[in-house]
């Protein structure tokens, strides 16, 4: 859509040498930030690991423009086609930055709901240190909520996401874990490669996690 506006608005607004390599300029800069949606959109739903070069070079793009168009102001006293220009390019970088973390702030959710409390480190690693911040905000945030629910007796919003055909299931532990509690305070030894019966309701977040997978 900005190529397209900047490409009919460009005869009437180019009257100069100076604003057409503005316009140029501005064409080149604003495609590192479309470069960023088409990242999120071939991620298919898959959190790629945050792109911080690329969203730096956007940011130092925007602030070249802002600088640009602050100096032209101050010296000109007026509005030329060239701010109106650039001015362009900033609210289109803004639009596409503001895009590609919404994005992924939607995926981060999605997998507090797929992988529980506890992220497997090949996903965290995906993620930047603020986004690792968002996530533990959203788990907290999560947790407090479902312990309000029912008069404080609480409810587990991550168990039984779809009705248990069995109470109980078998499992094999993919890795070491340690030691496991029930709610009958046995204790059970998570170790590589053994099974185990256990209720479904406690292997769910270790499935989630890696820790366990259904034997069916």
């Amino acid at each position: 859509m900005f190529l397209y506006f900047v490409s009919l608005m460009a005869g009437s607004w180019i009257v100069s040498t100076t604003d057409f390599e503005s316009f140029i300029s501005i064409v080149m800069l604003g495609l590192k930030a479309v470069d960023l949606i088409r990242e999120a959109a071939r991620s298919q739903g898959q959190l790629q690991p945050f792109n911080e070069d690329k969203v730096r070079q956007v940011l130092e793009e925007m602030r070249s423009l802002f600088q640009q168009n602050k100096k032209e102001v101050e010296e000109r006293h007026s509005i030329s086609p060239a701010i109106h220009l650039r001015h362009s390019g900033l609210e289109r970088n803004k639009r596409c930055l503001l895009a590609y973390i919404n994005d992924r702030a939607e995926k981060i959710r999605e997998l507090r709901w797929q992988f529980g409390a506890v992220l497997p480190p090949e996903v965290k690693s995906n993620l930047c240190e603020p986004e690792q911040q968002f996530f533990q905000k959203y788990n907290r945030e999560l947790a407090n909520y479902m312990r309000s629910i029912g008069d404080g007796v609480g409810l587990d919003l991550m168990a039984d996401l779809q009705p248990p055909k069995t109470l109980f299931i078998e499992v094999r532990c993919v890795q070491d874990y340690g030691e496991l509690e029930t709610e009958e305070g046995e204790i059970i030894l998570l170790k590589k490669n053994t099974q185990h019966f256990l209720p479904r309701s406690l292997c769910e977040p270790l499935i989630r996690q890696g820790i366990l997978t259904h034997i069916t």
